[in-house]
């Protein structure tokens, strides 16, 4: 299966999600005036409910974002910047996945163990970020989504620091 992201430029982060038809499957929206950003992911197919939720830790060592059920506002997952030199990696704690990526942190292979789970690539030269994900088990969908997300959010804050 495979998914569109799209970012929409605006004073706040704001993606669109569509399959490989083209048809809408998320929506994701953040909040302005927080202290670490915040995102909101509504399933479409779903009246947009919110389904999860994504939030910044602030002050760590290194950037790490929580991936929240939205019903219960339990952690599914942390998503945490491993210390690197020169290719960007992440590890999502709770999965036990890794997220490893190339020189211009443009291509992302995610992993567990010695299974892809999925790759990811960011496409050059557009207003906002989109990116193309590749998912191998339709299970694995929203882990996908919220972990490409939670990078999105660490390099967005990585660069503008």
């Amino acid at each position: 299966m495979k998914l569109y992201i799209k970012q929409k430029v605006s004073f706040w982060d704001e993606f669109f999600v569509k399959d490989e038809n083209g048809t809408d499957r998320y929506r994701v929206d953040g909040e302005i005036f927080t202290l670490g950003k915040r995102l909101h992911v509504y399933d479409m197919a779903r009246g947009n409910e919110e389904i999860m939720y994504l939030a910044q830790k602030p002050f760590a060592f290194l950037p790490k974002v929580d991936i929240c059920d939205r019903e219960d506002g339990d952690v599914l997952f942390t998503v945490n910047r491993e210390f690197t030199l020169f290719v960007p990696s992440f590890y999502a704690e709770g999965l036990d996945w890794y997220v490893q990526g190339d020189f211009g942190a443009h291509n992302y292979e995610i992993t567990c163990g010695d299974k892809l789970v999925a790759t990811v690539e960011k496409e050059w030269f557009t207003w906002g970020d989109s990116y193309a994900i590749e998912i191998y088990d339709v299970s694995d969908e929203l882990y996908c989504l919220g972990i490409l997300l939670a990078v999105d959010i660490i390099n967005a804050a990585q660069a503008s620091s």
